[in-house]
């Protein structure tokens, strides 16, 4: 590939582009499907990879589904997925303690029941889940009962974040051998109709500034997620492109495994954003700048029906 980036993805590009890739990896909110509809084209696109012998994998910063889960939505948009061909920071987080930690003992966990149900299927006791409400004092606060057991704090979304499991996160993280893990740093939650929500980056940023520790993550831009995902199905870096609508995620998890990526102006992220990364001067920066861009991934369907 030529020394330029941020190039429109079009006419004569796109397929030798994809003959140089054995794998394409997706984001799934805002790339395939916008809140509960598929983005037009999409599932079309995702198929017709497959049969001309892709491989082609989902990577999502959202915690708060299972592979089980996502491969349930997909299919019902039309999409043609294996659960295992998806990657959540869920099921991440649950193979990062396994793994990498080798934990070994209970986690205390601000996240939900996808969360919960990826660690119970690798064996990871956890307590924490549900509302924790305040009561007694502050001393009663600063003594709040631990589960000797628990030796992990584990930052997903949590619907039910509060002030207790905030401080009883940081009763945890005050001991030394406690590992802190999150899954991702996303700040804000996009929405249609361009309304946004807290995101996990949030709550995790409440809970190391609290214990004045700084967690490990295990979601994009962090390439453990493709480290995980390399590992099960033998991906190889260069023969791999990544699809994504946000710059500081996806793209930037393109730019540190390696990967060629391609930015979907369907999600999030602009082409003026992208191009005032590449302005910039800043090398931090340049990870944010994609190889290409295209309006839509539908936009790869001419190349692929030809």
């Amino acid at each position: 590939m030529s020394g330029s980036k941020c190039v429109r993805l079009s006419g004569p590009l796109v397929k030798p582009l994809l003959d140089s890739v054995d794998c394409v990896l997706f984001d799934c909110d805002g790339v395939i499907w916008r809140g509960n509809q598929a983005v037009p084209g999409a599932p079309q696109v995702i198929n017709l990879l497959k049969e001309r012998g892709k491989r082609v994998l989902f990577v999502t910063n959202n915690s708060t589904k299972t592979r089980s889960m996502y491969a349930e939505k997909m299919s019902a948009l039309g999409f043609n997925v294996a659960e295992e061909e998806v990657f959540g920071t869920a099921f991440c987080c649950a193979a990062f303690l396994q793994t990498v930690c080798a934990l070994r003992g209970k986690v205390y966990l601000l996240g939900g029941a996808a969360m919960q149900q990826e660690l119970q299927a690798v064996g990871i006791r956890q307590v924490g889940v549900g509302p924790d409400h305040v009561s007694g004092t502050q001393l009663d606060w600063a003594d709040v009962p631990l589960d000797p057991d628990v030796k992990a704090v584990v930052v997903g979304f949590d619907e039910h974040f509060s002030y207790m499991k905030l401080n009883r996160a940081l009763q945890y993280l005050l001991q030394k051998d406690c590992l802190f893990v999150g899954t991702n740093r996303d700040s804000r939650l996009p929405l249609e109709g361009g309304k946004a929500v807290p995101g996990t980056g949030c709550l995790l940023q409440a809970v190391e500034a609290a214990a004045q520790r700084q967690a490990q993550t295990v979601g994009k831009p962090n390439r453990f997620m493709f480290d995980c995902l390399a590992a099960r199905f033998g991906v190889e870096p260069e023969r791999c492109l990544m699809v994504g609508d946000r710059l500081d995620t996806d793209i930037l998890l393109g730019s540190n495994c390696g990967l060629k990526t391609l930015l979907t102006l369907t999600g999030v992220s602009t082409v003026a954003e992208a191009e005032a990364h590449r302005a910039s001067g800043c090398a931090e920066r340049q990870g944010m700048v994609p190889d290409y861009y295209v309006e839509s991934i539908a936009d790869l369907l001419p190349a692929l029906q030809g």
